[in-house]
């Protein structure tokens, strides 16, 4: 359950959409460890929009500066969260193609772009989606709205496949820069891999450390701490072998997508 606390950080969010996209605002879901009640000191508030139109320039501008005073810059643990907020147009997830592209994106990570004046600072076709939309159905959490059921159709396994392993890459290089949240992905992506389950980031961790030869569990244990607020955010003693704990990772999950039957085009075994 999400915490009363978090809960009017949730209707502020609501009420935004809904002073901006009027009638057209569909619904709107929880995603992530917001909709499995495993909210962490560090976790965002995830949320997906569903729009009956996209969102011009100007309504663009008036979410940014919504969020802005709504979302916290920064992830310590607090009262009041870094929101994630993502919007799709009806008619671009339903019926339900691959990959599928989204309308808006807030999250903290874009904070100085937009500052910048850059209301667009991504590509508008997101695999993450699949997974986005996949969490949403499991979770069955809508905020505001219809079911998820009503709105989204499921997502194939396949499909879903491909868009967790098509953000490897882009992982890797801010491996260096984000390196607990980036340890943390790569086990729920092979979690997703393997299962074809989609947990949160410290139950992927305790998923995988079993399954991690002894030299590499360190990494990940130190990145599940810090995100359970166990530990203070350091690397600088295993900084030699972060990388050689994603490598072995992606190796792992490169060898089940291999084996898979029907193996979904991208990174891993192309």
């Amino acid at each position: 359950m999400v915490r009363d606390m978090h809960r009017e950080q949730l209707d502020q969010v609501v009420s935004l959409l809904e002073e901006i996209l009027g009638p057209d605002l569909v619904g709107a879901y929880l995603h992530g460890s917001t909709a499995t009640g495993r909210l962490r000191p560090r976790s965002d508030l995830d949320v997906l929009a569903v729009s009956r139109r996209a969102t011009t320039r100007t309504e663009k501008e008036r979410l940014v500066r919504g969020l802005f005073e709504l979302s916290s810059p920064t992830e310590a643990p607090g009262p009041v969260r870094p929101i994630e907020l993502t919007i799709v147009v009806a008619s671009e997830i339903r019926p339900w193609r691959y990959p599928p592209r989204f309308d808006f994106l807030y999250g903290e990570w874009l904070r100085r772009e937009f500052a910048g004046g850059n209301l667009e600072p991504w590509e508008t076709t997101s695999p993450d989606l699949a997974a986005l939309i996949t969490m949403v159905l499991r979770g069955s959490r809508a905020v505001v709205g219809p079911p998820p059921v009503e709105v989204f159709d499921p997502v194939p396994p396949a499909d879903l496949t491909a868009a967790v392993v098509a953000g490897i890459d882009g992982l890797l290089a801010d491996l260096a820069d984000d390196t607990r949240n980036v340890v943390l992905t790569f086990a729920r992506i092979w979690l997703t891999v393997a299962t074809g389950e989609i947990g949160s980031k410290d139950a992927a961790a305790d998923w995988a450390l079993p399954r991690l030869p002894e030299e590499h569990r360190e990494v990940l244990a130190r990145a599940r701490a810090i995100y359970l607020g166990e530990e203070d955010e350091r690397w600088d003693d295993l900084e030699s072998r972060v990388r050689l704990h994603a490598d072995h990772v992606i190796r792992e999950i490169e060898r089940l997508v291999a084996s898979a039957p029907g193996r979904p085009e991208g990174r891993p075994g192309a």
